[in-house]
């Protein structure tokens, strides 16, 4: 399962030390709950889309939902909330642990279909909501380097760059 976090930071004064707090101290304390095998956290180049994204992957819906998770991860950034906006969670069937993206690779997601990353000969990885938020329902990932990605029409798809390499459990 796929566990995504995503949302806008509305204060550019504290940004700064709200991505090195989310990168350096909570995807650590996160990938360090029982039940989490991957954490990845990156930042949005373009598209529809909340500015950051963090992919984890999870064994089962029941870790978010445990005493250790509530300790070491979920919700010990208070004092960021007043400043997080847009604000979604998910979970997602379909794939088992989430793609790790290279610092000189971008994270293509599709919200539309499976189509674009396919005309860009990719082979996409189908995900559908099973909890939380359940929005959007169905989403599409491959990953691209980046010289290719630079040279390619990516309308329509939301385009990331890693901020973080992908923490292993």
């Amino acid at each position: 399962m796929i566990y995504t976090v995503e949302c806008n930071y509305a204060d550019p004064a504290s940004e700064a030390e709200w991505n090195a707090f989310y990168s350096l101290e909570k995807l650590p304390a996160l990938i360090s709950v029982s039940g989490f095998k991957t954490s990845q956290r990156f930042e949005a180049l373009s598209g529809d889309c909340p500015a950051y994204l963090a992919l984890h992957s999870v064994d089962t819906l029941a870790i978010l939902q445990s005493d250790e998770y509530r300790q070491k991860g979920g919700g010990n950034f208070s004092r960021w909330q007043s400043h997080i906006n847009d604000w979604r969670r998910n979970v997602y069937a379909g794939l088992d642990r989430a793609v790790a993206v290279g610092a000189d690779e971008v994270l293509l997601v599709s919200e539309q279909g499976p189509q674009a990353l396919m005309e860009l000969g990719l082979t996409p990885l189908a995900l559908h909501a099973v909890a939380l938020d359940k929005t959007p329902a169905h989403r599409w990932l491959a990953k691209l380097d980046g010289a290719q990605a630079r040279a390619s029409d990516l309308q329509g798809l939301n385009v990331y760059r890693a901020m973080t390499v992908q923490l292993l459990a």
